[in-house]
């Protein structure tokens, strides 16, 4: 039987899917990846303590491919980041 693919594999392999702001959310979720609903207007911000910068992403539907591919670009960085700084200071 295969292996059921993560939500971050199946946005790599397809960025241009219908992908939802309730996708990214869960996925943020997931990888510790701060997500900030709008107060006003309909832009997320995303942000991740190991990275700097936020990411701003529009909640339209579908979210445009440009956004996803940001998005785990940015998560790739947090996780390397946060791998990282967690292997320092052990001998």
């Amino acid at each position: 039987m295969a292996k059921k693919k993560t939500l971050l594999e199946q946005m790599r392999g397809n960025p241009r899917a219908d992908w939802t702001i309730d996708d990214i959310s869960k996925l943020c979720a997931e990888q510790g990846i701060e997500l900030v609903p709008p107060s006003t207007g309909s832009h997320y911000k995303a942000w991740s303590p190991h990275v700097p910068g936020r990411l701003t992403i529009p909640a339209a539907r579908p979210i445009k491919p440009v956004y996803i591919k940001l998005l785990i670009s940015m998560i790739d960085a947090h996780n390397k980041k946060k791998a990282h700084g967690s292997s320092q200071g052990r001998s």
